[in-house]
């Protein structure tokens, strides 16, 4: 028998048992998508997360007193710009603000219009703002939560804030951020580092914290040792520590459901197994009929194997592709939860596209190997036995 007239007659027995496979491709197609989601989603998260904090400054340094974040002197700037070695030295400012009718936060940051590498970073993703307009008055830029949370309000226009010191502070809406900057940006609100400060109850001479850059990878250390050693209430946190952090809230979320879908992958794989050891009369009589024929126990192994394999790969591609527009095109209800969490205002994430070629090959070998091995098993058992016997 040929290779065409082999496969032939794999795909007749496909459609023969059309009924049999159904019910195994369907929840095949589940856990594929499912694992899939996993994996994009993450993936995803994973690229935002690197490209947010690459384009933040090598180090921020932090006020501690008795282990709690205070604000930062503005003096420092001056005293740190001062070393040889650090460049791009920046106050940054950002704080909550309450709500306290709804009970909601908001993340308010200030920035420095003023600076040109600021104004720059921010054009990246907001081309059309004019930042003369922007300036001419106390203005502010919402995130997407933010901005569905103020319209549920009747604050379309403007909304008033109320500083710590009783006083208001009236601030209009000039425009929302992109939703593909949904996953760090969906509560934030941007405004004049001036008038943030205001808000937050932020002293003139004060910061939340400072940035800064060295360019010298082998100078960070020392520099890092000169500034502790002038100031020993401080925390310097590097790019690498956020850049860790990040990877391990993921692979921590990942764990989670990695083991919960073992259990539902092992479960399946020892249904199948099942499935196949207590094989019915009709299956029986089926491999007889071939071994009877002058079919050998290695050709009807690749029989069973094939067939399972159209099933098991068109599953596959099927679930890759599901995956792919659950999470890329409807951005995953419901699942991507699992990961951004529920925050205190909503988060209509857009996910950007983030395929890892090896990774879905890696799903393919975990999914597919186990699965044939679990069928190839039972039907070696019946196949090494006298066909006479098995079509009785």
């Amino acid at each position: 028998m040929n290779n065409f007239t082999f496969l032939n007659f794999v795909l007749l027995q496909l459609y023969t048992n059309k009924t049999k496979h159904f019910s195994i491709f369907l929840i095949s197609t589940i856990l594929i998508m499912v694992l899939s989601s996993f994996l994009f989603i993450t993936n995803s998260i994973s690229k935002d997360m690197k490209t947010i904090v690459n384009n933040q400054a090598d180090f921020i340094l932090q006020t501690i007193i008795a282990g709690k974040v205070v604000d930062t002197p503005q003096d420092l700037v001056d005293e740190i710009i001062s070393i040889n070695g650090v460049t791009k030295v920046a106050q940054r400012v950002y704080g909550k603000h309450f709500y306290e009718p709804a009970e909601h936060y908001f993340t308010i940051v200030g920035i420095d219009l003023y600076d040109k590498q600021i104004v720059t970073n921010l054009k990246k993703f907001m081309d059309k703002i004019d930042i003369d307009k922007f300036l001419s008055k106390q203005n502010m830029l919402i995130g997407s939560g933010v901005k569905k949370f103020l319209d549920e309000y009747a604050y379309f226009d403007y909304y008033i804030f109320r500083p710590p010191d009783k006083s208001m502070e009236k601030v209009y809406i000039y425009d929302t951020l992109p939703n593909q900057t949904d996953i760090a940006s969906s509560d934030m609100i941007i405004m004049d580092i001036n008038l943030a400060k205001t808000i937050l109850g932020i002293d003139e001479d004060h910061c939340s914290d400072i940035l800064f850059n060295v360019p010298n990878i082998d100078e960070r250390e020392t520099i890092k040792n000169k500034i502790r050693a002038r100031n020993f209430d401080i925390r310097i946190i590097a790019k690498e520590d956020l850049l860790r952090g990040y990877d391990g809230f993921l692979n921590y979320r990942s764990s989670i459901f990695m083991i919960l879908y073992l259990i539902v992958i092992i479960t399946f794989i020892l249904i199948i197994y099942q499935r196949y050891s207590y094989i019915n009369s009709v299956d029986k009589k089926e491999i007889g009929v071939l071994r009877s024929l002058g079919w050998s126990i290695n050709r009807v192994i690749k029989l069973k194997i094939v067939e399972n394999l159209i099933i098991f790969i068109s599953s596959y591609i099927l679930g890759v592709n599901l995956a792919y527009i659950f999470v890329f095109i409807f951005d995953a209800p419901l699942l991507s939860s699992v990961f951004l969490g529920f925050s205190n205002l909503s988060n209509n994430t857009s996910f950007i596209p983030a395929v890892d070629i090896a990774s879905l090959v890696l799903i393919f070998l975990f999914f597919i190997v186990p699965i044939i091995a679990s069928i190839l098993i039972p039907v070696w058992k019946i196949s090494i036995t006298e066909p006479t016997e098995a079509m009785r």
